[in-house]
């Protein structure tokens, strides 16, 4: 039996297109969850991993599966299908996961032959069993894994074209921030693997550099931080000798121990998501855990810093409070914090969320004719309609803030402070330049966009509606939420 595993492209994210730049190896993270349920595949079958980000192969070419998995994010939804459709119109079964395909089941059961919702692998030998016996379940629910049932990848089948290996650590989030559906499909029990299992797969990878793509790796209560020492203490011990980065919160500046545990254990970069330069932005998106002990931002990054651990910050730009000037407000406090990238996103309503509700609700969705437009949400695109700055304006912040964060001599002055404390400054220049070197491109591509869908987003005919029931109440229930954060914009989360 032939197992094809397939993680489609999106043709619009061309950051992420090996082909287009030698620099995209370094944004390109392997599609991990497919080398999982390859890792629960019994030997029997023939099992191949397609990562179309390499390159999409001539499928008529390649032998005849006898079924194909997909997975997909939001943003890769719209392949996804032109791919199901093409093997559907071979006679070959179609079984669809990931998180578009549990937030939006409806849709993709009329495109695929079989779904499956949540986390796969209790339900993947299922599956394959009913793939051999031709009686394919419409859908399939895997609900939530047992962390200690999570087999190891199969980190050969994807050889070479990344700069970066892949491994997750613990799953499940907390915060529930309300432009994030990590809570709704991972849960919101933090739930970590087998210490012993983590070192083990991290041996198998071969990528000297390894992207931890857990939405949290350290937590956020005292045991959760206990269990990371503990793992990093095993790291040690293993003499790995691999370098690696990861997301957390703040928090990971907070205790020295675990930084100093991190930084002996390989960790050489973390993403943190600020999301908002401002209070009123961090009770809206309901990251309160932001706001707590009146933390020194700046004085966190310094901490984790004096380890030689590069810090990228994270920021959404499209808030109900953000007003024109938000993004070089953005741009200086990112600079203030003193961290060595800037990452900002589009405030974006992703299936599953409760910002997605919110905005459809509120009639502020632009781009809704779908699965047509799935592929601009990428979190790089504005897609919805934002308060108080136009679809002119909103971009104009984003370019603003870019422009002003990569200047030169704000990249300059960045790789001299790390050249003094040999903080990866090479790392640094090249981070930096990489970013803007994408400015260009981004300027294009958004005059693009603009010149597409400007007149989608006109909202003269709707000034004068009533109040939706959402907008109604708001006054006396200001939203609460969370967010995954997006490394590809991928964070992690749809992207």
């Amino acid at each position: 039996m032939r197992l094809y595993l397939i993680n489609p492209s999106n043709p619009l994210v061309s950051i992420v297109n090996i082909k287009e730049s030698r620099w995209n190896r370094y944004r390109v993270w392997k599609p991990l969850s497919l080398m999982v349920l390859a890792g629960l595949t019994p030997s029997d079958w023939d099992v191949s991993i397609v990562d179309e980000n390499l390159g999409v192969p001539d499928y008529s070419a390649m032998p005849r599966p006898d079924l194909v998995g997909i997975t997909a994010f939001t943003s890769q939804a719209n392949r996804a299908y032109e791919v199901a459709a093409s093997f559907r119109g071979q006679g070959v079964p179609v079984v669809m996961g990931g998180i578009h395909a549990t937030m939006c089941l409806d849709e993709v059961l009329g495109r695929v032959d079989s779904v499956v919702t949540g986390e796969a692998e209790g339900i993947w030998p299922q599956v394959l069993a009913d793939a051999r016996n031709g009686r394919l379940n419409r859908r399939y629910d895997g609900g939530l894994a047992k962390m200690a049932k999570v087999p190891l990848a199969r980190h050969d089948l994807l050889d070479g074209g990344y700069a970066f290996g892949a491994i997750q650590t613990t799953r499940g989030c907390p915060l529930n921030c309300s432009f994030c559906s990590v809570t709704a499909f991972n849960g919101a029990k933090y739930r970590q693997r087998p210490i012993e299992d983590v070192v083990r797969e991290f041996q198998l990878v071969r990528e000297r550099h390894v992207l931890v793509v857990d939405d949290n790796l350290i937590g956020t209560s005292l045991s959760h931080i206990a269990r990371a020492k503990d793992l990093f203490r095993a790291m040690i011990r293993a003499n790995l000798r691999k370098e690696w980065v990861a997301q957390a919160t703040i928090n990971f500046a907070d205790d020295e121990e675990l930084l100093t545990l991190a930084a002996q254990a390989g960790c050489n970069g973390v993403f943190i998501g600020f999301e908002s330069p401002t209070s009123e932005g961090l009770l809206e998106i309901g990251k309160k855990f932001n706001l707590l002990k009146g933390r020194d931002f700046r004085a966190s990054v310094r901490r984790i810093q004096r380890h030689s651990i590069l810090v990228v910050g994270s920021f959404i730009i499209g808030l109900n409070v953000d007003e024109p000037g938000i993004g070089k407000r953005i741009a200086e406090v990112a600079g203030h914090y003193g961290v060595d990238n800037l990452n900002v996103l589009f405030l974006t309503p992703l299936p599953g969320t409760r910002l997605w509700d919110q905005m459809r609700a509120e009639d502020r969705i632009a781009l809704n004719a779908f699965p047509e437009d799935w592929r601009y949400y990428t979190l790089t695109y504005p897609v919805a309609r934002y308060k108080r700055l136009s679809l002119d304006g909103i971009i104009q912040e984003m370019m603003s803030c870019s422009r002003e964060f990569y200047s030169v001599p704000r990249i300059m002055r960045r790789v001299c402070g790390n050249l003094l404390h040999w903080r990866r400054p090479l790392t640094t220049l090249v981070g930096n330049l990489s970013y803007r070197s994408n400015i260009r491109v981004d300027c294009n591509a958004y005059a693009d966009f603009r010149h597409e869908h400007s007149h989608r987003y006109d909202t003269s005919d709707r000034s004068q509606r009533a109040p939706s029931a959402t907008e109604r109440i708001k006054a006396v229930d200001s939203p609460s939420s969370r967010m995954g954060k997006r490394l590809n914009p991928a964070s992690k989360g749809h992207a």
